[in-house]
């Protein structure tokens, strides 16, 4: 599995460009994060590889198939999403889990459907909020449910917006030690937005980092420097050493 994104622009009806020359490749076993300030065009980033916005120039492609050539249904059986916000209804978690087999379910939901969101519901640890309406738990429970509906669509591609935001720092390692298992075990790629560095080095094999709507850097750990940091988020920083691990420190 490979998703290759190229020369991808994108700007709002008022022609203010957010995101320009955007060039990236993500390949099947590894986690991609894009890093940068707020309102930078992370979040914009995300929804123009899903399709949820039309890009003004440049091609997105999942296996060499061309994004904006396929029907949402066969976008959403390739690519998973998961926002930053939740919608929240009348509906219990185990039926807003399932829901991600709909791009699946041709007549009726089949045991095979079943089995899947229990197993996915399980390895959350969600087991004992299935009967629950989601408008009944937690922020950073919903935020499980949100990554559990998009991992029983089974998809090639994740895509997550803040997976940890609403999260207790049990929960932030919890849910990422869980995806990057998925996405080992499974040959999947994914690529998220986080605001936390230290959790992004720890969890992610590679970075873009965005600044003015352009790639000002890109690669594995090693584009995470004081240098760069400062010049993406006007912030001075060290990176020390802890156990073996690289971590941010504010100066």
């Amino acid at each position: 599995m490979k998703l290759k994104v190229r020369d991808v622009e994108f700007s709002y009806n008022n022609g203010n460009v957010v995101l320009e020359d955007i060039q990236m490749t993500v390949g099947a076993n590894e986690v991609l994060t894009i890093l940068g300030p707020n309102g930078v065009g992370k979040t914009t980033l995300l929804k123009c590889i899903n399709g949820l916005l039309k890009t003004r120039n440049g091609t997105i492609m999942v296996d060499n198939e061309e994004l904006r050539k396929m029907s949402r249904v066969e976008v959403a059986k390739r690519i998973g999403y998961v926002p930053q916000r939740a919608d929240v209804s009348q509906i219990t978690v185990f039926d807003s889990v399932l829901l991600g087999r709909k791009p699946h379910i041709t007549w009726d939901v089949s045991k095979k459907d079943i089995k899947i969101t229990k197993d996915i519901i399980g390895r959350l640890g969600l087991s004992e909020l299935s009967l629950k309406y989601t408008n009944e738990i937690s922020g950073g429970e919903l935020q499980k449910v949100q990554l559990a509906r998009a991992l029983v669509q089974q998809p090639k591609v994740l895509l997550l917006d803040e997976p940890t935001s609403s999260l207790d720092l049990c929960n932030q390692h919890q849910i990422m030690s869980t995806l990057v298992d998925v996405v080992k075990r499974n040959d999947l790629t994914a690529i998220m937005t986080l605001h936390d560095i230290n959790l992004a080095l720890r969890y992610s094999d590679k970075f873009i980092m965005l600044k003015d709507g352009k790639i000002f850097a890109a690669g594995d750990h090693e584009v995470i420097t004081p240098e760069n940091i400062e010049a993406v988020y006007d912030l001075p920083v060290n990176v020390a050493n802890f156990m073996g691990r690289p971590i941010i420190i504010p100066l």
